[in-house]
């Protein structure tokens, strides 16, 4: 059985994530309108999303998560943990419009990294209402997705 691919996602196998939130209408807002994600199944503890063609579940939990760390990146202290999606250029900067739109804070504002070089890419850092740290990347040319310079 084949599936069409989410516009801007390549024809991949597609990962399930659940990640804890604290207030499930935010998350709806945030995923749902900000972001976009088509809304699946849901109950009064968790909502399922389509996030461009991956399985995101966003799970109500009573207290937000413990604390993160952060490692130095390119002169950036990169969230941990994070999640993300790998994206086309053009989608990046479609989402990135729409984050800014909806006056989105980015932990890290959207940049171009190793321009010029193995690996170049496009790629921002923010955070869902429940301060979940979110990756989006986007590659100039996929197959250097596992450059190693």
């Amino acid at each position: 059985m084949t599936s069409t691919p989410a516009a801007g996602v390549p024809d991949i196998p597609r990962f399930h994530l659940a990640v804890p939130v604290t207030d499930l209408a935010a998350a709806r807002t945030f995923y749902g309108t900000v972001i976009g994600c088509p809304e699946g199944r849901s109950s009064d503890r968790w909502i399922d999303w389509n996030l461009y063609g991956h399985q995101f579940v966003t799970h109500l939990v009573d207290r937000p998560t413990a604390g993160e760390a952060h490692n130095p990146v390119d002169g950036h202290d990169v969230p941990v943990p994070h999640f993300g999606v790998l994206l086309t250029v053009e989608a990046f900067h479609e989402l990135k419009d729409r984050l800014l739109a909806a006056d989105t804070e980015f932990a890290i504002e959207p940049y171009l990294r190793f321009a010029g070089q193995p690996g170049e890419q496009w790629t921002m850092f923010f955070r869902d209402p429940s301060g979940n740290a979110i990756e989006v990347k986007a590659f100039a040319d996929d197959a250097q997705v596992f450059a190693t310079g």
